[in-house]
């Protein structure tokens, strides 16, 4: 039996579903700054789908709980699936965009968040090596390209 299946109590494999939220203003990009094994590292608002939750409620509530914001997403950005090898973890993230009209004063609610930033495409590609994941410049580089779906196309059945 590999690590996955050990993980996992059997044998089917089961990536961590994860949502994540861009959040653009005016040229910028909120995201919220971290620590994951000591090192500070920046992301964009995220977390993991909680049991009996939606995606869509998921990525409301993990965008509450690291920014204290409450808005509603404008489109689905795209899926993305990633590996972890430092970690043996397979991730499959679904990314939402929230464009707003103004840089919201933030007040994180998560203790694991230190600070939330508005910051510009080039100041994060600056900060490409404190990025959680090569994620976070995909994402933004997708919304870049102009890159979008419907919400509609994320349906749930619980």
């Amino acid at each position: 039996m590999n690590k996955a299946q050990h993980d996992h109590g059997d044998s089917q494999f089961k990536p961590n579903a994860t949502v994540a939220a861009v959040v653009h203003c005016q040229g910028k990009f909120l995201l919220v700054e971290e620590l994951e094994n000591g090192q500070v590292v920046y992301n964009q608002p995220a977390g993991h789908i909680e049991a009996n939750e939606d995606i869509q409620s998921a990525m409301q509530r993990e965008l509450k709980e690291e920014t204290g914001l409450a808005l509603l997403p404008d489109y689905f950005l795209g899926i993305y699936y990633f590996h972890r090898p430092e970690l043996t973890l397979y991730f499959l993230r679904f990314t939402f965009v929230f464009d707003v009209s103004e840089t919201f004063e933030t007040q994180p609610q998560d203790d694991e968040i230190i600070a939330c930033h508005w910051l510009t495409y080039e100041e994060i590609k600056a900060k490409k090596h404190q990025l959680r994941s090569a994620m976070v410049l995909d994402c933004i580089e997708d919304f870049l390209s102009g890159q979008k779906a419907p919400l509609s196309l994320i349906k749930s059945n619980l």
